[in-house]
Order: C-alpha cells, then structure tokens, then sequence
C-alpha cells in the first residue's frame, strides 16, 4: 500500500511502532484542519499554530494506546480541543472581564450597515462567532470541519442527544439573527 492509499488508522500503528514517517503523513493530512479548529475555538493563530504542532507530539505518545474506536480525525480533534481548553484556562487570567469589556465603547457600524458590507457568508461567520461557546463548537465541527453528530459527541465529550440538542438551538439563533440582519432565508 502506498502512502496515499494508506488509512489514517494504518498510519497511527506504524507511529506506535515508532515510525516518524507515518507522523509527518498524518501532519501533511490533518494539520491544516486542525490547526482552523483550534484557531476558531482560540481567536489566535499564534496559539493554534502551537497547540496544533502539540497535536502531532500527542499523537507520537499516545498512539500505542490508540484503539481505533474512533476515527483518527476525530481522536485528534478531541486532543486538540482538550489543548486548547487548557490554554484558555491558563490565560483566562490576562482577559478581560464582561463587565469591563460593556464599558468599552463600540466604535462598530450598525447591524444594518455591517449587514450592507458583507455577503451572506461573512455574516453567518460573524453570527456562529456571537454564539454561546457550547453551540459555536458543534456548528464548527459540523460545518466547517465536517464531523458527524457521533464524531462530534466523541469530540466534545458530551452524547449525540445533546449534540442534536445544541444543533438544533445554534440554527435555531442563526436563523433568528439572519432574519433580523434582513436575510429573508434563514437556515441555508
């Protein structure tokens, strides 16, 4: 088998037995989706270009104990969200708070006048960003990475009811706010 036909879960048993070539054809394939998650869930690419390079050091460690119940896309997913939950934890400290962050003036154009600049996509970007934390992540993983309800459930830890629970409210507001921008259709 060659290295394009080669599965991920394949690549994952060569790196337990310690073959870094397998490592870098597993960065070459999903560096760049992980590092656009970590950078969605993280506001900074400094951050998610180091939490994603982390990814790839996790994998080398941890892929003896690898059991394939998932797919490795999602594995490193879920290890790149733990990473970047443990960041923002460590740095919560150097942030802002609300209360402060509601006294800052906002310089920003209207909605109506936001909504004018932007295409419809740009504004769905805007709206999954103003979402509660817990409804952007399962709106991202399903949508701009992919991930199945049940790959998302592993993801994040939490049972695909809850995950179809959270979808279903994050379109609920996505639709609301498109609505309210002047957008006749609501959910694409």
């Amino acid at each position: 088998m060659n290295a394009t036909t080669e599965t991920d879960r394949a690549l994952v048993d060569r790196v337990a037995k310690g073959d870094r070539a397998a490592v870098r054809l597993l960065f070459m394939r999903h560096h760049a989706r992980i590092y656009r998650f970590v950078a969605r869930q993280t506001g900074s690419e400094m951050m998610a270009d180091d939490i994603a390079n982390e990814v790839f050091l996790e994998l080398w460690k941890q892929a003896p104990g690898f059991e394939g119940r998932s797919e490795v896309s999602t594995w490193l997913l879920g290890i790149a969200r733990f990473k970047a939950l443990s960041m923002l934890r460590k740095k919560k400290e150097d942030w802002i708070d609300d209360d402060d962050a509601a006294q800052v003036p906002d310089g920003a154009d209207t909605p109506e006048v936001v909504t004018m600049k932007e295409d419809k996509a740009a504004a769905l970007r805007r709206f999954v960003d103003a979402l509660a934390e817990e409804h952007r992540t399962v709106i991202d993983l399903a949508y701009y990475h992919g991930q199945s309800v049940s790959e998302i459930g592993e993801v994040l830890g939490i049972p695909a009811a809850t995950v179809k629970t959270r979808m279903f409210y994050a379109r609920k507001k996505l639709g609301e706010a498109l609505k309210a921008a002047g957008y006749d259709r609501g959910w694409p």
